[in-house]
């Protein structure tokens, strides 16, 4: 598939709400140029300057001092150094608002103007889902304020205004299948007008991520649309779909328990998976393989989930658990909050960003290491090249993988959309030159 574009030598793109970049690197890998990110966390924007030195130093056939950083040889000032300035200037550590808007357009207009980019040619992201996800309406029943009454439901506003600013040719609108349900549909109702409003046909389909290859069974909404009149369509994404199991992720890893952390691979025998994805490569460096410490009581109950889910997949039931293993007080809901990683199927279940709470509901499936999986295992799960770097303390490197839209599904996503833009329309519309 051949992306053009007379500027930058593919399609470009503005990532809002990126968090960690999962979304951002799918379309990066699928040739697409990133123009500017937009991000409020902190750490979640320090990982994306990351990624962007990363890309940076690999045009330079600098990786060495990528890898030098990553490993804790040097500082990150001193891996900073070595980034030009105009690259880590398209990460944006921003919450989005009616004020904070102009200061980011008049930021990312500086950009264009410097690379000489008359059109954006894909506006990608999705607003923060808590607001709209069927977890996040169970939890707000024992809230003061009720997940209706969340400001984060308007965000949508906030990405049509970047729409009408930069009109691009095209657009991808990633959320939880609960947002066609949030109040009553009345939220989805209103995303759709505020789209269509500012100069877009658009269609929303569920997606999964199995079928583009990722080992994880993980439905979202996939909303595309593109400029009334312009002869684009919702892409047909390519089917793929893996012949692997989960366990062809985590073997090659070096065996931990609670507590422990290594830094080298367990193995150099790399899955056929692992080598086609690209998730593991030669050179790489092992990082974020730690383990939780764990309490003896919690090594017990994982034994017990294993040991379940080996005997015919079975799945623990809370109550089940003899009296002295229980803590809990609510025995009437999460009575599944001890999960395993389903090692011997084609994917396991969704990765969360509960996960940075506590693992119990992704207990790695070997029963001799009788723990929750590690930072790295999760990136991998959610398909992370083994050389991406996430940044922050471990809580807050799992919320950036749990809420990641997994790379593979992203980088599916991203050639569907670059097929459309080549595409010349039945009336004549020319692919880009």
């Amino acid at each position: 598939m051949k992306l053009i574009n007379a500027t930058t030598g593919s399609y470009n793109f503005i990532d809002l709400f990126a968090g960690a970049g999962g979304l951002s690197e799918g379309f990066i890998q699928a040739g697409f140029s990133p123009v500017a990110h937009v991000e409020m966390s902190p750490y979640a924007a320090r990982t994306l300057e990351t990624r962007t030195g990363y890309y940076s130093l690999k045009a330079q056939g600098k990786l060495d001092i990528y890898r030098d950083y990553i490993s804790g040889k040097i500082t990150r000032d001193e891996f900073l150094k070595h980034i030009p300035e105009e690259h880590l200037k398209s990460v944006f550590c921003e919450t989005m608002s009616d004020e904070t808007l102009p200061g980011l357009f008049k930021n990312i207009d500086e950009i264009l103007q410097q690379k000489g980019i008359k059109q954006i040619d894909v506006i990608i992201g999705g607003p923060p889902c808590q607001a709209y996800s069927l977890v996040g309406r169970a939890q707000s029943k024992h809230m003061e304020t009720p997940m209706s009454k969340d400001p984060r439901n308007d965000l949508y506003k906030l990405y049509a205004r970047f729409l009408q600013k930069y009109q691009p040719k095209m657009f991808v609108f990633e959320n939880v299948m609960g947002i066609k349900s949030a109040n009553g549909g009345e939220t989805w109702l209103k995303v759709q007008e505020a789209l269509r409003a500012v100069g877009y046909e658009i269609e929303c389909h569920e997606q999964n991520s199995k079928n583009f290859g990722v080992l994880q069974n993980r439905r979202r909404m996939i909303i595309v649309g593109w400029l009334k009149d312009s002869g684009f369509a919702y892409p047909q994404f390519e089917k793929k779909t893996a012949n692997a199991t989960v366990a062809d992720i985590l073997r090659d890893l070096p065996p931990l328990h609670p507590g422990e952390k290594s830094g080298e691979y367990g193995s150099d025998k790399i899955s056929d998976y692992l080598k086609e994805t690209g998730i593991r490569k030669k050179g790489d460096i092992l990082t974020h393989h730690c383990a939780r410490p764990n309490k003896n009581r919690d090594i017990e109950i994982y034994r017990r989930t294993i040991e379940l889910w080996n005997d015919g997949h079975k799945r623990l039931n809370y109550n089940d658990l003899p009296d002295e293993l229980k803590t809990h007080r609510n025995r009437k809901s999460f009575l599944d909050r001890f999960k395993v990683v389903e090692g011997d199927e084609p994917c396991c279940h969704t990765m969360l960003a509960h996960i940075s709470k506590d693992g119990h509901y992704f207990i790695h499936p070997d029963i001799e290491q009788h723990r929750s999986i590690t930072v790295r295992e999760a990136a991998r799960i959610q398909s992370f090249p083994d050389d991406y770097y996430f940044e922050g303390p471990r809580t807050a490197q799992f919320v950036q993988i749990g809420n990641a839209v997994p790379m593979l599904m992203a980088k599916g996503i991203a050639e569907g959309i670059a097929h459309e833009l080549s595409q010349e329309d039945k009336d004549g519309k020319q692919s880009p030159t």
